[in-house]
């Protein structure tokens, strides 16, 4: 028997067991065959509303448990999650079309998320750190037909085709567009493809105006042989996230994560920022006595 053995969870959802929803199942399509290679439950309205009273019912309980009990728990999670990483992997390449080592990074930072939290328990703490991935090209029809949309439409509007702009099936070619304007869909849109818009700028100030001008402000990646001058740079534009010399997709469980603008919730989660985002401030004052007021 696998770790993620199917008979177990196959047209099925996980609610204090592995149970049929309201919804019925639906099947799980691997991208790049179109084949169906499994089916999983669907929640309804009525499994919704059980899962939150009973995620209410057990926090009380949760919250009076020894802290070294709690730890324990997600460190099993995490150490079962670490063991079982192939099988995993398999299917997150399987069921979504990533590549194997974009699938490798997110059982990473999967297991790393419950070893913060496991840490947490105790005391928050966290170091920043960095990973590199390179993140594969193959995407669902939709995101397909929409990324080649936006592709030839800033093509017809002026840019030039510098790279790629074909697909076959669901894998998209790395493409590659010179000669953008910022009005231009490939670049005033996200794209959520592996499509480079490319625009010319000649001093720090025009870049930064570039940037600063889209709606978006996720993760800025500036590449730069002087970093102090990268840092200036920084400062004058708007995101959540900035890298100097590294890539953007740089993330890790212990390092707030949170965008900026469009692409901002008003909120950061992951390592230190956890304990605002989940938690509420309360004040709390206690006196000996009883304290008089002249009012």
């Amino acid at each position: 028997m696998t770790f993620l053995d199917e008979s177990a969870w196959r047209g099925k959802f996980y609610q204090g067991g592995w149970i049929r929803g309201a919804g019925g199942d639906v099947a799980v399509i691997e991208p790049a065959t179109g084949e169906e290679i499994g089916r999983i439950g669907c929640a309804g309205p009525s499994d919704v509303a059980a899962s939150a009273a009973r995620a209410a019912a057990a926090q009380p309980a949760w919250v009076a448990t020894p802290h070294s009990a709690r730890s324990a728990i997600l460190r099993k999670a995490a150490d079962l999650w670490l063991s079982h990483a192939a099988e995993i992997e398999d299917w997150v390449v399987r069921a979504s079309g990533k590549i194997l080592p974009a699938a490798q990074f997110e059982t990473h930072n999967s297991t790393g998320e419950i070893y913060l939290a496991d840490k947490a328990v105790h005391l928050p703490v966290g170091n920043p750190a960095t990973e590199q991935v390179a993140l594969g090209p193959i995407i669902d029809e939709r995101q397909r037909d929409k990324v080649h949309e936006l592709v030839t439409a800033s093509v017809g509007a002026g840019a030039r085709l510098a790279a790629g702009g074909t697909y076959e099936g669901l894998f998209y070619q790395p493409t590659v567009l010179a000669e953008m304007s910022p009005e231009m869909p490939a670049y005033a849109q996200e794209v959520f493809g592996p499509v480079a818009p490319v625009i010319r700028f000649a001093t720090a100030d025009d870049a930064a105006k570039l940037a600063a001008e889209t709606e978006y402000g996720l993760s800025l990646g500036i590449l730069t042989r002087d970093v102090m001058r990268g840092l200036d740079l920084a400062n004058r534009i708007p995101s959540g996230i900035v890298h100097i010399n590294e890539q953007t997709v740089d993330d890790e469980a212990n390092i707030p994560f949170g965008g900026v603008g469009a692409s901002g919730t008003g909120a950061r989660f992951g390592g230190g920022a956890n304990a605002d985002a989940f938690t509420d401030t309360r004040w709390v004052t206690i006196r000996g006595d009883i304290a008089r007021y002249p009012f």
